[in-house]
């Protein structure tokens, strides 16, 4: 029986590193911890700005999924200098995201409807399959038809639904119908070109189970509730209830 994919974003513990510049609280060892519980992959997100994970973090990281035989997903920008590092350092998987300096967090889907930003977008996805070509590449992306029809024309291997929007209305305790109806209808698009379906972005143990229980996605990448909810509980038990409540909703009956 096949079951949705939890991907763990541990930015956070390096972003508490960060605050005081230390060598702790250590992110290899939150690899560790997360994988040992059963998570399926390790997300980190190197940001231009470096707020938290830091390039030697990479390596490091990418060295603890190894050990466990499970891939690294390595968040990051469309600038030379992110695609130059995801060459050098080959994870198994690239999500392409967009990035402003002065946001607090990813705030949205890339922008590939302006043809500038599609050929950039379309560019970066060519050099990494061409330079490092094991490595499978995913857009994070609005579920809005246009913009997943044009996803499809690139050389890519999944998109990564950006779900902000409907965990910030679940949160708000507010109608999110449409869009569970959005994401449902928009998934044909996707699986027609023989993409993966994947979903990240604000969500929590609560706001997931509807998208549990729809069969949707088949992978979701968790990080700020995680590691918050982790300063109570630990993070290997926070990852093993989340992961509990994964294997209650297999995808297929």
């Amino acid at each position: 029986m096949k079951f949705p994919r939890l991907g763990v974003n541990i930015d956070h513990v390096a972003t508490l590193r960060q605050q005081r510049g230390e060598n702790y609280p250590d992110v290899t060892r939150a690899a560790d911890i997360v994988l040992a519980a059963g998570a399926h992959q390790i997300t980190i997100h190197l940001r231009e700005d470096r707020r938290h994970i830091q390039d030697a973090d990479v390596p490091s990281v990418h060295k603890m999924c190894s050990h466990f035989d499970l891939p690294l997903n390595l968040e990051m920008g469309c600038s030379d200098e992110m695609i130059e590092i995801a060459i050098l350092e080959k994870p198994e998987w690239v999500c392409l995201v967009p990035e402003k300096r002065e946001e607090r967090t990813t705030e949205g889907g890339l922008d590939v409807l302006s043809p500038f930003n599609f050929d950039r977008i379309k560019l970066a996805c060519e050099k990494l399959k061409k330079f490092s070509p094991e490595t499978k590449i995913s857009l994070f992306v609005e579920c809005h038809e246009e913009v997943l029809k044009k996803c499809v024309e690139m050389p890519i291997d999944a998109v990564e639904i950006h779900t902000g929007d409907y965990a910030r209305d679940f949160q708000d305790s507010k109608d999110i119908s449409h869009h569970l109806k959005s994401y449902k209808k928009l998934k044909k698009i996707i699986k027609n070109a023989g993409l993966g379906y994947h979903a990240g972005h604000g969500l929590t143990l609560s706001s997931l189970e509807p998208l549990l229980k729809e069969k949707i996605f088949e992978e979701y990448n968790i990080g700020h509730w995680i590691i918050s909810e982790s300063i109570f509980l630990g993070l290997g038990p926070v990852v093993k209830e989340m992961l509990a409540l994964i294997n209650k909703y297999p995808l297929e009956d």
